[in-house]
């Protein structure tokens, strides 16, 4: 059995095996899903970010983590913190991200790991969130919205100048106080 370092009630949230790499690379290289990004991964691409995610959660306590549907066990994607430093009025920053297999859309579970995310951010002591998409990604700017993030505003992201089809990007942000509760499993 699988120990999470926390659950919502359809999901488990865990740092990353190496035996993940099939199942997250199905989902970084699938074009649909990574629509939205500037590419799919590579295959070299999707385990060095295994790496670094591990390594993250050694030195933060956080990262974008690896997440089960607890029902099957299954890999379901990815849905969870990351520190963004590059150059904008806003970071550096947290940031809550989530990506999940096409066979998990339309069931709310985006929402409710990123909601069990912010849960864990406020035990942690973090006091704001930030996300961000491109603007036509009304599916996940939709879950900012449901997750109770604030609109602030568009941007261009300076990272991904040379991809104009993703330009602008919508900025949300959440701050985390005692008004937000729910207890971790």
């Amino acid at each position: 059995m699988k120990k999470y370092i926390f659950q919502s009630e359809r999901l488990g949230f865990r740092t990353w095996f190496e035996s993940d790499l099939d199942a997250i690379f199905q989902i970084d290289s699938d074009p649909e899903i990574m629509h939205f990004f500037e590419k799919p991964f590579t295959l070299e691409e999707s385990q060095k970010r295994i790496q670094k995610m591990n390594q993250t959660f050694q030195k933060e306590g956080f990262c974008y983590f690896a997440v089960d549907f607890l029902a099957s066990g299954e890999l379901a994607g990815t849905i969870g913190l990351g520190r963004k430093d590059f150059e904008a009025s806003f970071t550096p920053c947290i940031d809550i991200g989530w990506r999940l297999a096409k066979k998990y859309w339309n069931q709310g579970l985006a929402s409710e790991g990123a909601l069990a995310c912010i849960v864990y951010a406020q035990q942690l002591g973090l006091i704001e969130i930030y996300s961000y998409a491109t603007t036509a990604n009304q599916a996940s700017l939709q879950v900012m919205r449901k997750i109770g993030m604030e609109f602030i505003k568009e941007f261009e992201h300076p990272e991904l100048l040379n991809q104009p089809r993703l330009q602008p990007f919508s900025l949300f942000k959440i701050s985390l106080d005692s008004s937000i509760g729910g207890d971790l499993v």
